[in-house]
């Protein structure tokens, strides 16, 4: 054995990375192994998210926002330009130098906090011992006291619609295209799919989403879901529910996709590009010994407890490979948690208070039970609402869509969850977030002073409206 450190971390996603930055902060000898490949061909730290997830799309939705704005918006200020172009090449470049820098960055964290960098695929063997294969073949093996699993997830593929990263891509493709292309297809209507969708059909691309299910955004609340609908509408994406595709075939430089209808009925659609966008899976393959006692449920997730730990001693496991939502921001607590609980500290994550957050135009966030939820578990409630087109500064911006939906306990007014469609409601929602976990009620936001003029103070007008009391609507 020639390696033998305080904690060894399998994946430097934003869950791995964190974790072992932490770890080391606190003293522990650490070591992170990891396998990504950059475009470049060298190793890229950071994962899925800084690689080809979190970071890079927002480069490109931001750009893309740039240019819809110039070429449909800035005539609303007065604003003109003659023949705008956008140049792919530049556009596709600059998202790439932001995530060098990023992925950089991650590199010198671990140089300043002396994190030890093993690149190759590691495997978790008996005992707490780690087996790296690098990309070369060689084999190496390193060993811990304390293991911590961050391992990530991968996109599903449809056994119908295999990624062949020309037309039919996942993610990681959709954020390469080298031109516009005429028309693109996305099968499922989640975060991914949206905002893909919505690059590409900023830049000119007629769009078609294919959701499976009958809802919308079903995971979302219901109000917020069809006022999000109703605006991509209007921007010409065209999302259909109640849409099973049944086939997707390559017919030269075109995909024919099959799917049926709410009715049961065939229908058949033909795209430049097919983005498969129906989630993630837990990347767990090859990650575990058979004798390592790690146990995995019947979605390939590793099973942890409250405390992300696995019932093997030393071993621990955080982020996408675990239950929860696979969100950036919930494995990075989760890494600093289990970072704090083995350097003898104290650590606590609480997932009902995790956010959510879709980057569209409006963006889309919540934190929370939706009402639909509430409902079903019979939870007693009160909502308020309060839309943007009543806020000074949303107006100003000429972003007056959307609304902040709050709800809190019909008997204790704490606050229960909060919904949100509508300009930076990506910022916005933090303020709930930080109520909820204080246990605050509709009406501590009610009571806070807002800037005006702000966007939070839909926010302020939502929790006044809880009680029927908002200053600038009728209740």
């Amino acid at each position: 054995m020639s390696d033998k450190f305080d904690v060894i971390v399998i994946g430097a996603g934003p869950a791995g990375y964190v974790a072992a930055i932490r770890a080391a902060q606190l003293g522990l000898k650490t070591a992170v192994v990891d396998a990504f490949v950059g475009k470049d061909g060298k190793a890229a730290l950071g994962g899925t998210c800084l690689n080809v997830g979190c970071i890079p799309s927002k480069a490109l939705l931001d750009s893309s926002k740039q240019f819809h704005n110039l070429t449909h918006n800035f005539k609303d200020h007065g604003i003109t330009a003659e023949n705008p172009q956008i140049d792919i090449g530049t556009f596709i470049g600059r998202k790439d130098k932001i995530v060098k820098q990023f992925t950089g960055g991650v590199t010198m964290l671990f140089k300043a906090n002396k994190v030890t960098s093993f690149f190759g695929k590691g495997k978790l063997l008996k005992g707490n011992e780690v087996e790296v294969t690098g990309n070369d073949g060689t084999v190496s093996k390193i060993s811990a006291t304390n293991v911590i699993l961050a391992s990530g997830s991968v996109p599903i593929e449809l056994p119908f619609a295999k990624f062949d990263g020309t037309h039919i891509i996942d993610n990681a493709g959709a954020l390469d295209l080298t031109a516009v292309p005429k028309r693109m297809g996305v099968i499922g209507a989640g975060v991914i799919g949206l905002e893909l969708g919505s690059v590409w059909k900023r830049l000119g691309a007629d769009v078609t989403v294919l959701e499976a299910l009958p809802k919308f955004l079903a995971v979302a609340d219901q109000d917020i879901a069809k006022m999000a609908a109703r605006e991509f509408a209007k921007q010409g994406l065209d999302i259909k529910v109640n849409a099973k595709v049944t086939s997707a075939e390559v017919k030269g430089d075109e995909v024919h996709i099959g799917y049926t209808d709410k009715d049961g009925a065939a229908q058949s659609l033909v795209v430049d590009k097919l983005l498969v966008a129906v989630g993630r899976r837990a990347y767990t393959a090859g990650l575990l010994a058979d004798d390592t006692g790690v146990k995995l449920d019947e979605r390939g997730r590793i099973v942890v407890d409250e405390h992300n730990h696995t019932g093997v001693d030393g071993v621990w496991a955080i982020g996408d490979a675990v239950r929860g939502p696979m969100l950036a921001h919930k494995g990075s607590e989760e890494g600093v948690m289990v970072a704090e609980l083995i350097a003898g500290k104290p650590g606590h994550v609480n997932l009902d208070t995790v956010p959510w957050v879709i980057y569209t135009e409006p963006e889309i966030a919540w934190v929370g039970k939706t009402e639909e939820q509430l409902k079903e578990e019979g939870i007693p409630y009160k909502t308020g609402a309060f839309p943007f087109a009543a806020n000074g500064r949303a107006v100003a911006m000429n972003e007056g869509i959307g609304q902040v939906k709050m709800i809190a306990h019909a008997e204790t007014d704490r606050i229960l969850g909060v919904h949100m469609v509508g300009p930076v409601v990506s910022e916005l929602i933090h303020e709930c977030v930080v109520a909820m976990e204080f246990k605050g009620s509709s009406e501590d936001l009610a009571r806070i002073v807002h800037a005006h003029p702000a966007l939070s103070e839909v926010v302020h007008e939502a929790a006044l409206s809880v009680d029927k009391r908002a200053i600038h609507k009728g209740n």
